[in-house]
């Protein structure tokens, strides 16, 4: 039984990966064909808290019991990283956002060493170091960087929002008492979508990009179809199955299968969008994944456990 949950979560982590992974070709049309990047963000997040909320309402008591973690997990676990991502993609291939989005991991370890004060191990260090070294080639530093800045620059606020994603995950999965992970997805959308409507201001969508058609690899696909795809596929359908296969799987092997996201996505951009990298931006992308493998893999030496109290182990005598 433990082996086939196991085998089933595997199973479903790779599903959640792919779909995740099929977000930015779906997306990216939509925004070339004259959608704002923050709207295409708010479509997305607003979609998946629609269908998402009748999980809200079932987990509703998390709002009392964990209003900080909800406010985190909705504006920088959702919000942050998706509106940082698309922005990216609206300017760099998507393979390069999605990589520079898999930093999270290394930059995360930073977070733990240095404003934590926990001790990260060698390995950990040096998948970190092999990350830096895979960027530096990714956005081909030596040649000033060719790509664009600005893209380059979104895409590592996406990373530093999907650092702090792994630290609000882990906080909401400790004690006894820890929130169903569906009802935090569920209110993390509807927070996020709260946040985007401010910021992204839906009021203003050109509503007549999604009556029409985008232009797929030359290849003309219905708007709503698109749209469709990335709210109940790369977002509602990737976040569920991810979250089932982190409670079958261990969060290490889940997090490590989850990193195929980006080669999905750069192989479907490639295919779909025609977006062909270079042979360094392919070498440094792989070095990006192996570093962030790495130090996903790895945690952070444990601490010393305390000296335990010396007792007294002769037998007492019961009072007369």
């Amino acid at each position: 039984m433990q082996a086939s949950g196991k085998n089933a979560g595997l199973g479903l982590a790779l599903v959640s990966a792919f779909a995740f992974g099929g977000s930015g070709v779906a997306a990216k049309p939509l925004i070339e064909a004259g959608l704002d990047p923050l709207h295409m963000v708010w479509l997305r997040v607003a979609g998946a808290a629609l269908v998402l909320s009748p999980l809200a309402w079932r987990h509703r008591d998390l709002l009392l019991r964990r209003p900080a973690l909800l406010a985190g997990f909705g504006l920088v676990a959702v919000a942050g990283v998706q509106a940082f991502y698309f922005a990216s993609l609206s300017r760099i291939p998507v393979g390069v956002a999605l990589l520079l989005e898999y930093l999270g991991p290394a930059l995360l370890l930073g977070y733990i060493r240095f404003v934590q004060r926990k001790p990260v191990t060698r390995g950990a260090a040096a998948g970190a170091a092999v990350a830096v070294v895979g960027l530096a080639c990714v956005v081909e530093i030596w040649a000033g960087l060719s790509l664009d800045l600005l893209g380059v620059l979104f895409g590592l606020a996406a990373a530093c929002c999907q650092a702090f994603y792994f630290v609000f995950a882990d906080q909401g999965s400790d004690g006894e008492d820890a929130p169903d992970p569906l009802g935090v997805i569920a209110y993390g959308m509807l927070i996020g979508a709260l946040v985007m409507t401010v910021i992204a201001r839906p009021w203003e969508i050109d509503w007549a990009v999604l009556g029409g058609d985008a232009s797929v690899g030359g290849t003309l696909v219905p708007a709503p179809a698109l749209l469709g795809w990335v709210v109940l596929v790369a977002t509602v359908f990737a976040y569920v199955t991810g979250v089932v296969s982190v409670r079958r799987l261990s969060p290490q092997v889940a997090g490590v299968v989850a990193f195929l996201e980006a080669v999905v996505a750069t192989v479907l951009a490639w295919i779909l969008l025609g977006e062909h990298l270079s042979t360094w931006q392919i070498a440094g992308g792989a070095l990006v994944l192996g570093g962030a493998f790495i130090a996903q893999s790895s945690r952070p030496a444990p601490q010393a456990a305390a000296e335990p109290v010396p007792v007294d182990r002769e037998p007492t005598k019961a009072p007369l």
